[in-house]
């Protein structure tokens, strides 16, 4: 089954999804040690079941990268009781679907049925939360696989390669190096046994939270909770060591030169996050700043940037409010043919100089919040983006309770806020710079230049 994965969820931030009321959402813990968190929502009779795992990327070391989104794929190939497929035909049968992601910070497994059938969810859950069937056939086969989903996602998409190489380069010690895909020399080595004490370590009922959102009753989840996932027998998880990022000292460039159409430029600032950032108000402020940039086409960059002076096809600008480690600052674009990469890095720089020096004004503050208050009435919609939020929030160590703060907080943020963080993060000693260098799709090399010919390159 071909795992849907959401890489850019933590790059591009938690959207300000819609949690109503309080007194709708239950949570309750196993004796067993999982966390289950259940939401009412009664206007159609259905449900989306979320178990999600305190495991990523983000855990791994080196040598074995990847081998949380490989384990993603093999939760699908059968335990003792119900063999390869039979997961996924059960819920199809149902009329519902079913699908996994795997992050820098968690794994999450996921159902949409009809709430009468919530059982069948939770019962296949926790037979495969404990008894995969590890077997060395279906490994091989999967192990192909999640090597040629890396050839399509990174080593033939070159913006993907730049992605790729930009974090590589800007994280000195932060486990955001290494890609959710893994190194392609770690997924080459890869053994059976690896999975399995992977497995073993991580996939238990104390380190996981069932989400339940939808047509049921918390007592009625609590009861089949206790009932499937009770039993289950706990990991001995120690904690993780700390894995700060040492203070940037200098601006980091890096050149990616890969056959591609079109150049591009990728830019970004290490920020803090929502729980770790020196004043509270740090991570809101960043985020009006990214909004203030990038917030539809009466944003800055769209404005100013493609529409205005014509110099970019398009720019972007993402800040992650949340997260398990500090992430960054990102800003992207791609030149129009009559204009450089370096002519975007400017104006992008220059954007950045404005916040730092003048204040935005009243109208582009309204208009952020104003977006925010319209995604969180849009997000209500979905059982499974109000599932995701709690999800998220639980897994990476804060509390679903956030959420209802979060439009508060955004309200509270005033133009000064902006300019500080601006001023105190947006810096070129805190910044990586990447730049993918096109080279032909005929795959023919150009001649080389003298190294006084180029710019500057490398990390």
């Amino acid at each position: 089954m071909p795992a849907r994965h959401l890489y850019r969820l933590l790059f591009l931030g938690l959207a300000l999804f819609a949690l109503p009321a309080a007194a709708q959402v239950s949570e309750f813990t196993l004796d067993n040690g999982m966390k289950v968190i259940v939401k009412q929502d009664h206007r159609a009779p259905v449900v989306v079941s979320q178990v999600w795992y305190k495991v990523g990327s983000s855990y791994e070391p080196d040598g074995i990268t990847g081998i949380s989104h490989a384990l993603e794929h093999m939760m699908f190939k059968g335990t003792e009781t119900h063999g390869p497929g039979v997961f996924s035909r059960t819920i199809s049968a149902l009329g519902g679907s079913e699908n996994a992601f795997t992050s820098r910070d968690y794994t999450a497994y996921f159902e949409t049925l009809a709430s009468e059938h919530l059982e069948t969810a939770l019962r296949l859950e926790a037979d495969r939360m404990r008894n995969l069937l590890l077997d060395p056939e279906e490994f091989r086969k999967e192990i192909e696989v999640v090597k040629e989903e890396r050839r399509l996602r990174t080593e033939d998409k070159p913006s993907g390669m730049v992605y790729e190489q930009f974090n590589a380069v800007a994280w000195r010690a932060s486990p955001y190096r290494n890609p959710v895909i893994g190194w392609m020399n770690d997924l080459d080595n890869m053994t059976l046994e690896d999975l399995a004490a992977w497995y073993k370590r991580w996939y238990a009922p104390n380190n996981a939270t069932l989400v339940v959102v939808g047509d049921v009753q918390p007592e009625h989840v609590r009861t089949l909770a206790e009932r499937h996932f009770g039993p289950l027998p706990t990991s001995d998880i120690e904690p993780l060591k700390p894995a700060d990022e040492p203070r940037q000292a200098g601006e980091t460039r890096v050149q990616v030169r890969v056959p591609a159409r079109q150049p591009y430029l990728m830019m970004g600032y290490k920020t803090p996050i929502v729980g770790r950032a020196e004043e509270p108000w740090e991570p809101y402020a960043l985020f009006v700043l990214s909004s203030v940039l990038d917030g539809g086409e009466s944003a800055r960059l769209s404005r100013e940037l493609v529409r205005g002076s014509g110099i970019a096809a398009s720019a972007g600008a993402s800040y992650g409010s949340y997260g398990r480690l500090p992430g960054m600052f990102l800003l992207s674009g791609t030149p129009t043919d009559k204009h450089t990469v370096a002519e975007v890095e400017k104006a992008l720089r220059d954007a950045v100089e404005r916040l730092r020096s003048e204040p935005i004004d009243d109208n582009e503050l309204k208009r952020v919040v104003t977006q925010a208050v319209a995604s969180k009435v849009y997000e209500a919609d979905s059982l499974f983006n109000q599932a995701m939020e709690i999800g998220i929030l639980e897994t990476i160590g804060l509390d679903w309770r956030l959420i209802k703060t979060e439009i508060d907080a955004l309200k509270a943020v005033t133009p000064e806020q902006v300019m500080t963080v601006a001023q105190r993060y947006l810096v070129d000693d805190n910044l990586t710079v990447a730049t993918l260098v096109p080279l032909p799709m005929d795959g023919k090399q150009p001649a080389p230049r003298s190294a006084s010919a180029g710019g500057r390159h490398g990390s």
